[in-house]
């Protein structure tokens, strides 16, 4: 052999020696470690960490409540389209390999060296899945080792389906999205078998990088990944030529709010997620339980949609108050600037009420980036509203200019106009009154700016639309609706309170003279349900008023309780009016129908009265008619005509309510079929405003929702009890009274030592302040099942 080949062939049997050894070392590693793998049991039997499910009755998913907002999925109902979008994005070969793709780890470490800049790596799907499930992410040799040999070990022991399924479900994908099918609810609030292609693109390029590739956070990097994912969906022939284009023009409609779900009911969802907590402390929120209210979509979405509608009404009517606040705009060049996401990604939106970063303004423009992406230009009438705001002798710090945060929505017509985030609060609430379910409530105007329930929790005046059970009272007292009281001026003396004197005075400040109960009520006369307290006196009506739930406590034994100046929440109120609905039976509203355990077994269930069970009535059958007789007088001639007029119906019956200074304003109403109260007001309790009365502020949110809750409901009016006839008694009112009461006068008007307080100021007594509480101990009805 020449010399020459001779001092070649030792640095080529050294290498060989080298790579035997090296491969003898790396079997020796494999043939130790690999015995040492984890059980692959937690694949196997996969359980995930499923959360709480909060649902209306008729099945709409309305919260979630977990450390991992999860969605299992079958494979075989994840469609083709989501399978061939992941496939493309992180690992197309993934049906050729044995769990290493030797192929892409060459093409990946060409590419890498000849582009010398970002690295590319070549994790398969069942690396990640290894990973995922097994190992952290630091980036060791040693870690690595462990991957390769575990993805080895699970390819071994599962097939390709059930590896991709694994993968599917378990991959986190941002807002603590984990798997795709809760990807799909969160950024698109649908399910993963109704996505698009471009949809399916846009959440296939989220584990990459869900923080950077996030289309809430950063939509413009989300839509170049989305971008690059259908080209390698194009290349790898999983869509046409006309798909890809029409993919690549379809806008995204992105949720950009936490409020994913199919309906907006937050409030309630909380409500639920206590009562599930306290009933099953243990593991709750990771068990996979069920809970099914007793909302109905329907009439949860017309509620929500109702009370802001009121509220923006009211803000409108009260002026513009200028900028929500200013950002530093010295970084920014252009609306295309990517600074601009970063800027705005910590300003929330509010539903409908988008947050917009003002470019440029003047009286005649304002152009503006909504958060998003959205460039605007707001000319003409629609800046009449901020018009005040744009001029240069504007208050500084609330002009509306450059670097401004002002708030826009989209009216009926999908035109941009400017609003704002309104100060003003209010909650609604609607009751079956044949057994106590909650059919709709709205806590609030905005859960995530505020979630303190209103519904529940706050203690409110409820002026006039307490005058019903003071006259609920004054019937079992011997009145009738057609007993005679002055409206007249009247004087409480000094010796009376025992502190100062009270002249309490009509709404309008006008008096009638002599009315009947009926026209009284209707024109909400505070004379007549001061004489008719004066009458039965106060300590009787305090007691009278538990019947419908009220605590006594909070109603003093003065004849200011004649006015409302007692304290109640909405909740009571609803309560409260549905007895009137339903004949004179108390029923116990209640929120959460049943709970169901991940076997979808009942494990809780309501437990309430029904109407109709005598051993619940509350008050005389013959007395809730005659009231309800009433109340429909206020909703056709009196102060909430505009209830019927609007709703077009003649069974509506309800009572407006104010209080002192437009503090509260009230509206609590029902059809046989449905009980609702409204109310508004400041948290931090303020005048709403002259002329904000119940039926201006509260009462069109009954009628919003109404107008859902009682489409296609026939009308209808309850049958008259035995026990009533027509008045004899000489007034000539044509009004029924109590049969057996035909011979018994009313009290007298006069003469009557009523129990008072001193008041504190010339109308009512200030209101009651928000307080907390917990939930009212009415929610709890769940016991076992049956």
């Amino acid at each position: 052999m020449p010399s020459a080949f001779r001092l070649l062939a030792y640095p080529l049997a050294a290498l060989a020696g080298l790579i035997a050894i090296s491969i003898a070392m790396i079997a020796i590693i494999i043939a130790l470690a690999y015995p040492n793998l984890p059980s692959l049991e937690v694949l196997t039997d996969y359980r995930p960490k499923i959360p709480l499910r909060v649902y209306t009755a008729d099945g709409h998913l309305i919260g979630e409540f977990g450390e991992e907002r999860r969605a299992v999925v079958a494979i075989g109902e994840v469609p083709d389209i989501m399978k061939h979008a992941i496939l493309a994005a992180e690992d197309d070969r993934f049906y050729q390999h044995m769990g290493i793709d030797y192929t892409g780890i060459m093409r990946a470490a060409a590419s890498n060296l000849l582009s010398g800049g970002k690295k590319q790596g070549a994790s398969t799907i069942t690396q990640q899945v290894a990973r995922n499930f097994f190992l952290t992410s630091e980036k060791t040799y040693t870690r690595k080792l462990y991957e390769a040999l575990l993805s080895l070990k699970i390819e071994s022991n599962l097939n390709k389906d059930q590896i991709l399924e694994l993968y599917i479900n378990q991959i986190f994908l941002g807002q603590r999205a984990y798997g795709f099918g809760a990807a799909a609810q969160i950024y698109f609030g649908k399910s993963l078998q109704s996505i698009s292609i471009a949809e399916a693109a846009m959440l296939a390029g989220l584990p990459k990088a869900p923080s950077a590739y996030n289309p809430i956070a950063n939509p413009r990097r989300a839509r170049i990944r989305q971008q690059y994912v259908l080209r390698r969906m194009h290349e790898l022939s999983y869509i046409n030529d006309a798909q890809y284009e029409s993919a690549l023009k379809e806008p995204l409609v992105i949720k950009r709010e936490l409020s994913e779900f199919a309906v907006n009911a937050e409030f309630v969802a909380e409500m639920a997620r206590q009562i599930a907590a306290e009933s099953f402390p243990e593991d709750v929120y990771t068990r996979g339980m069920k809970v099914y209210t007793t909302l109905i979509k329907a009439e949860q979405e017309a509620a929500y949609r109702s009370l802001r509608k009121g509220v923006l009404d009211y803000d409108r009517r009260n002026g513009y108050r200028g900028a929500e606040s200013y950002l530093n705009m010295k970084e920014i060049s252009s609306e295309h600037d990517e600074a601009i996401d970063v800027l705005m990604q910590d300003i929330s939106d509010a539903g409908d009420l988008r947050p917009a970063l003002v470019m440029q303004a003047d009286r005649q423009k304002i152009e503006a980036y909504v958060k998003g992406g959205e460039m605007i230009t707001l000319t003409g009438d629609t800046l009449k509203f901020a018009a005040r705001m744009l001029d240069e002798q504007a208050p500084p710090n609330k002009r509306i200019k450059r670097g401004a945060i002002i708030r826009v929505v989209k009216d009926e017509a999908g035109k941009w106009q400017i609003s704002q985030m309104p100060e003003v609060e209010s909650a609604f609430v609607a009751v079956s009154p044949e057994d106590g379910a909650i059919r709709a409530l709205v806590g609030g105007f905005d859960f995530n700016r505020n979630k303190f329930n209103h519904v529940t929790q706050a203690w409110r005046q409820p002026g006039s639309s307490f005058k019903p059970f003071i006259y609920s009272a004054a019937l079992e007292k011997g009145f009738h609706p057609g007993s005679m009281i002055a409206d007249e001026p009247i004087v409480i003396s000094a010796g009376e309170t025992g502190s100062q004197a009270w002249q309490p005075k009509n709404y309008d400040g006008k008096y009638d003279g002599p009315m009947s109960m009926r026209t009284a009520l209707a024109k909400s006369k505070n004379m007549v349900s001061i004489r008719l307290l004066q009458a039965i006196g106060t300590q009787y009506a305090q007691d009278y008023v538990s019947r419908f739930g009220f605590d006594p406590d909070k109603h003093p034994p003065y004849l200011t309780m004649a006015l409302g100046a007692g304290s109640v929440t909405p909740w009571q109120m609803v309560s409260a009016y549905a007895i009137f609905a339903n004949g004179g039976y108390r029923v116990m509203p209640y929120i959460v129908r049943e709970i169901r355990d991940e076997k979808n077994q009942v494990v809780a269930v309501a437990n309430v009265p029904h109407a109709g069970d005598e051993a619940h009535r509350a008050i005389d059958a013959r007395n809730a008619y005659l009231s309800d007789s009433m109340m429909r007088d206020v909703t056709l001639f009196g102060t909430a005509a505009r209830a019927s007029g609007q709703l077009k119906r003649r069974d509506l019956a309800g009572k407006t309510g104010t209080t002192n200074e437009y503090v509260d304003a009230w509206f609590c109403g029902y059809q046989m079929t449905v009980a609702g109260c409204a109310w508004v007001g400041y948290d931090q309790p303020r005048k709403l405003g002259s002329r904000e009365t119940g039926g201006v502020a509260a009462m069109p949110i009954w009628i919003g929702y109404m107008a859902t809750a009682l489409r296609n409901v026939p009308q209808q009016t309850p049958e008259m009890p035995e026990g009533l006839s027509l008045a004899t008694d000489g007034s000539g009112s044509g009004n029924l009274v109590y049969s057996e009461n035909l011979t018994k006068p009313p009290p007298e008007l006069s003469g009557a030592t009523p129990e008072t307080a001193p008041p504190s100021g010339p109308g009512t007594p200030s209101p009651a302040a928000t307080q907390p509480a917990g939930w009212p101990a009415e929610l709890r009805h769940l016991s076992g099942p049956n």
